[in-house]
């Protein structure tokens, strides 16, 4: 019995020193605590995998109350935001390809003079399919959706002798960029952004953490080097890593998944690159914060799960709030996903594509200049 009790006095000795350290350990109880409840907020509030309001261009060429009226009941379903009007064909396709819009609705000349004679007119919906989930609720019900829009006219209006005929409106719908509706076309591409965020920041993270872990921090502080010079000298050798892993996951996304390639191969190197030295400056200045790899680890994890859901990976980005949708934009993953996607499926141009280009430029002059004010006051 004696025994029984002191054992569990030295269990309890244990267990004291184990809070005591948890409660300094500040870093790590916060991650506790604050990853759950940022899981449940993400997933409670920010995931929707039925987006609605997507932004759609019109492409018209008469105004008549029949136009108006279908026009009013694509807005009414929920689904179709109407943002701006295209001019011509070509201008329709550059707000598709740079992803200003997920729609382009198009109805020619004549069409209501066509509808009146009982023509069935065409009236064509082009949709950005290159991210499948996003646009598949809008398209389902685009039939539904023109035939309660007229609903009226054909009942009780001026049309009402074609309501027993066959639907008097034939809808066309082009799924552009992905027409088979291919998730490994969405999935595979946003595959080499994850994996460069999750490995480059990790590893650059743990660079620095290391030399503390080791003690050679001291003379690497010893060395006649300033701060952007270690910087430098330490992201750039991950450059090859990260060069590697794109070069595999583009083979393999060409070789076993069939993804397309319809770009400039240059503009996605680019692009690549500059994300690269994002996630690199990100990892050194996380390494300024973290005082061992575990917590370096922990940041890395805590950065990369809003990373996957908030950037439009692994859901619909417009079918995030808005509160979301600005959170999202901060990411430079949210932006990478738009350059890769839209040069390998859509075959966009630098002029289509320089938004996201600039926002990643931004976030690594930011996070770079973070680095460097961090990392000064770690001299001290």
């Amino acid at each position: 019995m004696n025994n029984i009790s002191t054992s569990l006095r030295r269990v309890g000795a244990v267990f004291v020193k184990e809070l005591v350290q948890m409660r300094r350990d500040r870093l790590t109880f916060g991650m506790m605590f604050g990853i759950p409840i940022l899981q449940l907020i993400l997933f409670g509030y920010a995931i929707n995998t039925d987006p609605k309001n997507l932004p759609t261009a019109l492409l018209i060429g008469e105004q008549t109350p029949v136009i108006r009226t279908l026009i009013a009941g694509l807005e009414n379903s929920g689904y179709y935001d109407i943002v701006l009007q295209a001019d011509d064909p070509a201008a329709s396709e550059a707000l598709l390809a740079s992803g200003q819009v997920a729609f382009v609705v198009s109805i020619p000349a004549g069409f209501t003079k066509q509808l009146v004679r009982g023509e069935r007119p065409q009236m064509l919906i082009e949709a950005d399919a290159s991210d499948p989930a996003a646009a598949s609720n809008a398209i389902a019900r685009a039939e539904a959706i023109v035939s309660r829009a007229l609903h009226h006219e054909l009942q009780r209006g001026p049309l009402s002798h074609l309501a027993s005929q066959p639907p008097p409106v034939e809808l066309i719908i082009h799924a552009r960029y992905n027409p088979e509706g291919k998730s490994s076309y969405n999935i595979v591409p946003g595959l080499l952004g994850v994996i460069l965020t999750m490995t480059l920041v990790m590893i650059t993270a743990m660079a620095m953490t290391r030399e503390v872990e080791r003690g050679t921090m001291e003379n690497l502080l010893a060395m006649p080097v300033n701060p952007a010079e270690v910087m430098i000298g330490k992201i750039t050798p991950y450059v090859l890593v990260g060069s590697v892993q794109t070069a595999v996951i583009l083979i393999a996304a060409n070789l076993l998944f069939s993804v397309p390639f319809a770009g400039p191969i240059w503009l996605l190197l680019a692009g690549t690159c500059i994300f690269m030295f994002a996630n690199l400056a990100l990892g050194f200045t996380f390494s300024t914060i973290a005082r061992s790899q575990m917590q370096a680890m922990q940041l890395t994890f805590f950065f990369f799960l809003p990373s996957i859901l908030l950037s439009g990976f692994m859901f619909p980005f417009r079918g995030m709030p808005g509160w979301a949708q600005i959170l999202g934009e901060a990411l430079p993953l949210t932006h990478f996903l738009r350059i890769v996607r839209g040069v390998m499926l859509k075959g966009a141009d630098l002029g289509q594509l320089h938004a996201p280009i600039l926002s990643i430029c931004l976030f690594t002059a930011v996070i770079m200049t973070v680095a460097l004010l961090r990392y000064r006051r770690t001299l001290d």
